[in-house]
């Protein structure tokens, strides 16, 4: 689970990051980076929709990218806002593609 510290609560900070930030689309999720103004640990927001499936299914896909998150919270460094939308084609993916592809968009975030 992800501490306090590093979680999106507001819908003004989704939205910020969502519409200012730069975007990762992959096969089962997009991914928008927001570089902090100020320091701090990056902080995660998901959004999974009805779209993806029922409560049960956008509950588990949920857990899955918090997991992948809190896995790659060592090696992300600076702060920075980061939302992950998860697509329909979430609800079929393993654990090991949310991990790779969301690992991608972070790696490509370190780079720019």
């Amino acid at each position: 689970m992800l501490a306090r510290p590093n979680r999106l609560t507001r819908g003004a900070d989704y939205k910020a990051v969502v519409r200012r930030g730069r975007r990762c689309a992959g096969a089962h999720t997009v991914t928008y980076v927001r570089p902090a103004e100020q320091g701090g640990a990056p902080r995660f927001g998901f959004i999974v929709s009805k779209q993806v499936g029922g409560a049960v299914v956008r509950n588990t896909v949920r857990r899955r990218l918090k997991a992948v998150c809190a896995q790659s919270l060592p090696g992300l460094g600076a702060g920075g806002d980061i939302v992950i939308r998860a697509l329909p084609t979430a609800a079929s993916a393993s654990f090991d593609e949310l991990r790779d592809e969301v690992s991608r968009c972070l790696a490509r975030r370190a780079a720019a």
